[in-house]
């Protein structure tokens, strides 16, 4: 049988819209970059639709037998190396397909390039306007997802660094928008004692969504409390032509041989300090609860939660007990913000060791002592 190559594009999902709208943009443009025989299609792995399992319908529909898939994800976590493959692996058994597997973004030269196009943008609007401010005296604030695992962690931390040579920053520090620490706030806070005259805060984050909302609120936060400094948003990845190409290669590097993650730090492969009881562990899926459920699923509500007046805090992530004076009910569902839950779907998440530090989601309490 001769072969026909489909390329699939596995996205997280969002409750987003506008970062929804962004995956699927982004995806559109990927055929610029592509063998143009090669359909592809995209799917997510929760909340959003198409699911992963629609896009590879679609593609055995439209003839293919050997599917290319790639993980659109900065880094190679739980949901890269567990939860994807898990659903990529159960559909090649059940339909006798060949679906390949490809690598995460990582970190390459390519997204740095991108990433160094948005501070470098930032910088130049506020220079337009007059306030130009030397590079020494500016530090950087690279502000990443944030993950159990501690290999996706550290590479926030080398990607600021990659970054602050490339800009000729003064100085750089890391964040988090989730689930390990700093957190955003912490980490503004302090950046903001550091006696830098610009702080630039550079998400780096592929699309829109209540993280980045949550990044800049913090910003504008931090800068209201420091008015002698000037801080700057970064904008975020999204669709930039470096970050294209570096997804482009991704997909065609699964026909070289290029498409190994790097195991030498993983928390599943390697002894890490921690995290011993996940060394080994099967890889399933952890999110076919919420699988296309979009605004209906689990924590969807963020509109109604009463916890944050202007932008999604990450308060949701406390247990704060029924009978709070915000009057919402946080016991259930709804701290689905960050996918830092223990909640009991048929599965279990490992306690993540440093989940009570005090930069970490518990400083947002900080924000209830200020009521």
């Amino acid at each position: 049988m001769e072969e026909k190559i489909g390329v699939m594009i596995c996205g997280h999902g969002s409750r987003s819209q506008d970062a929804v709208e962004q995956f699927r943009d982004f995806v559109t443009q990927l055929p610029d970059y592509l063998p143009p025989e090669w359909p592809i299609e995209y799917g997510y792995l929760e909340f959003s639709n198409p699911v992963i399992r629609d896009g590879l319908n679609s593609l055995r529909d439209q003839g293919c037998n050997r599917i290319l898939a790639v993980p659109c994800m900065l880094f190679a976590a739980m949901h890269a190396k567990n939860d994807i493959p898990s659903v990529l692996n159960a559909y090649a058994h059940e339909n006798d397909i060949r679906i390949d597997y490809g690598r995460e973004f990582g970190i390459d030269g390519k997204m740095m390039n991108a990433a160094v196009a948005r501070i470098e943008s930032a910088i130049a609007d506020a220079d337009t306007d007059g306030k130009t401010i030397a590079r020494e005296d500016t530090c950087l604030v690279v502000i990443g997802r944030g993950s159990s695992d501690p290999d996706a962690n550290a590479n926030i931390a080398k990607i600021a660094r990659v970054l602050r040579e490339r800009a000729g920053l003064g100085w750089a520090e890391v964040g988090y928008s989730g689930v390990t620490f700093p957190l955003v706030q912490p980490s503004l806070e302090h950046a903001a004692k550091l006696g830098f005259k610009r702080i630039v805060v550079f998400p780096y984050f592929l699309f829109s969504g209540i993280l980045i909302d949550r990044i800049y609120g913090f910003t504008d936060m931090v800068a209201d409390a420091n008015p002698d400094i000037q801080f700057l948003k970064a904008g975020y990845l999204n669709d930039h032509e470096h970050v294209l190409s570096t997804m482009a290669d991704r997909v065609t590097g699964i026909m070289t041989g290029d498409n190994d993650m790097n195991c030498s730090m993983c928390k599943y492969r390697a002894q890490v300090l921690g995290f011993e009881q996940e060394i080994g562990l099967p890889q399933e899926s952890h999110h076919h609860h919420v699988e296309g459920q979009g605004a209906s699923a689990p924590g969807s509500n963020v509109a109604d939660c009463t916890l944050c007046d202007t932008f999604c805090t990450g308060l949701c992530r406390l247990d704060l007990g029924h009978d709070h004076h915000h009057g919402h009910d946080h016991g259930h569902d709804h701290h689905h913000h960050d996918h830092d839950h223990d909640h009991d779907h048929g599965h279990h998440h490992p306690v993540y060791p440093h989940a009570k530090h005090p930069l970490g989601p518990e400083s947002a309490r900080r924000l209830l002592d200020k009521e």
